[in-house]
């Protein structure tokens, strides 16, 4: 349920580092699970900066509109366009084809403050 090659943060999102400096983020199955069935995702440009832990988009379900944060601080590459016909890819596919943007993190930025799969998993079953 929370792969072990990604990193995760408090507000359940997760990072998949790609080489030095690329991060693809998107949420867990914990969220989309919580959420319900997503109906529609709204994200950033691309070309945006995003700072950590600041708001960078949101997601609507048939239960809720939640808001997306950013894990890390960095600048939008790219930006999953299949979401915008296919908002049920977040919850079909949440580590794979349900992904919601690639950041270029910034210089000096770091993972540090992310958790593994194990931090996270004890995390969520604590009430988080």
């Amino acid at each position: 349920m929370y792969p072990d090659d990604l990193l995760y943060s408090k507000d359940h999102e997760w990072v998949r580092q790609e080489g030095e400096s690329l991060c693809i983020v998107g949420i867990t199955h914990f969220a989309q699970e919580e959420l319900g069935d997503v109906v529609f995702v709204e994200l950033p440009e691309q070309g945006q900066p995003v700072a950590e832990n600041d708001e960078m988009g949101t997601i609507e379900s048939v239960k809720a509109v939640a808001e997306v944060y950013s894990p890390v601080a960095g600048k939008v590459e790219a930006v999953n366009g299949q979401l915008e016909e296919q908002p049920e890819l977040v919850n079909q596919d949440p580590y794979g084809d349900g992904w919601l943007v690639k950041i270029r993190l910034a210089a000096g930025a770091g993972l540090e403050e992310l958790m593994d799969a194990a931090a996270y998993r004890d995390f969520v079953e604590e009430g988080g």
